[in-house]
């Protein structure tokens, strides 16, 4: 959900791909449903390992679970690390109806704190 409010949020000023240590092989549909309440694409989203951007210029990594810190490799040449520790909505139990709630509660937090990193980055002139 980040990589694409990233994307939507960054008016093209940005390139945001999302990656984990050890990716699941698909995207939560929950997760794709939560991104499209909202009107954002999803087509062409992936679950991809952290490993596939190894050899990539990186400036930025933002962690978004205790876990991801955790087994977060070290990546090169990256100038900046944040560390936002959201619950993981695929953790969720109960019904359909209340995985979904918490996966639109994610979501949303995820939105409020990449627009205001976003909001403080052009304040400070130093956006990429």
């Amino acid at each position: 959900m980040a990589q694409v409010i990233w994307q939507h949020l960054g008016n093209g000023e940005w390139v945001a791909e999302s990656a984990g240590s050890k990716p699941s092989g698909y995207v939560h549909p929950l997760a794709l449903k939560a991104i499209a309440e909202i009107g954002l694409p999803t087509n062409g989203l992936s679950s991809k390992s952290v490993e596939h951007f190894l050899e990539q210029p990186i400036d930025l990594v933002v962690t978004v679970c205790d876990h991801a810190k955790d087994a977060c490799p070290v990546l090169p040449g990256v100038d900046q690390t944040l560390h936002w520790p959201f619950e993981d909505p695929a953790d969720a139990i109960g019904s359909d109806e209340e995985k979904m709630l918490s996966f639109r509660q994610v979501r949303d937090q995820i939105y409020q704190k990449i627009s205001a990193y976003l909001k403080a980055e052009s304040s400070d002139g130093t956006s990429d």
